[in-house]
C-alpha cells in the first residue's frame, strides 16, 4: 500500500486535456496528453516567409543542428532578467522553452522544436516574441 505522500509524488496529472488524467510521473513523460498538438517542421516554403526576417533581424542558423541562435544585450542584469522572465511566461502558456544561457546583462537563445527535430512554427512565434520584448526594454 502506497502512502498519501508517496502517491502523490509518484504520480501527476495532464494539464493539457480537459479530463484529469493520473499518471506515473515516469510515463507522464513518454504519454502525450490526448489534447496536445504536434509541431510541424518549417517547409521550404515556410522557412522562406517566416525564417528571413528573422534571420535579418540578427538570428542565426545555427551549424550542426535545425536550429536558429541569437544573443540579447540589455544595459544590465535586472533588464536580463526581466527580459527572461517575459519570454518564460509565453514559453510556459506555449509549452515551448528556449535553450537560454546568462550572465549579467547577456542572454543567449537557441531556438529548435525538439519533437520534430529542427524548427516550427512555435520556434518562429517565441523568436518574433523575444525580439518584440527586447526592443520594449532598449526604448
Amino acid at each position: 500500500m502506497l502512502s498519501c505522500w508517496y502517491a502523490a509524488a509518484a504520480t501527476t496529472t495532464c494539464r493539457r486535456s480537459a479530463g484529469r488524467h493520473f499518471l506515473p510521473r515516469r510515463l507522464l513523460s513518454v504519454t502525450a496528453c490526448r489534447s496536445k498538438k504536434m509541431a510541424a517542421k518549417l517547409s521550404a516554403e515556410e522557412r522562406e516567409t517566416t525564417l528571413k526576417p528573422l534571420l535579418a533581424n540578427g538570428w542565426s542558423m545555427v551549424d550542426s543542428r535545425d536550429a536558429v541562435y541569437k544573443e540579447f544585450l540589455f544595459k544590465n542584469f535586472n533588464q536580463a532578467f526581466g527580459f527572461m522572465s517575459r519570454v518564460a511566461l509565453l514559453a510556459e502558456k506555449m509549452d515551448h522553452h528556449p535553450e537560454w544561457f546568462n550572465v549579467y546583462n547577456k542572454v543567449q537563445v537557441t531556438l529548435a522544436s525538439h519533437d520534430v527535430n529542427g524548427l516550427s512554427n512555435r520556434d518562429m512565434k517565441m523568436a518574433t516574441f523575444m525580439d518584440k520584448v527586447a526592443k520594449s526594454f532598449a526604448e
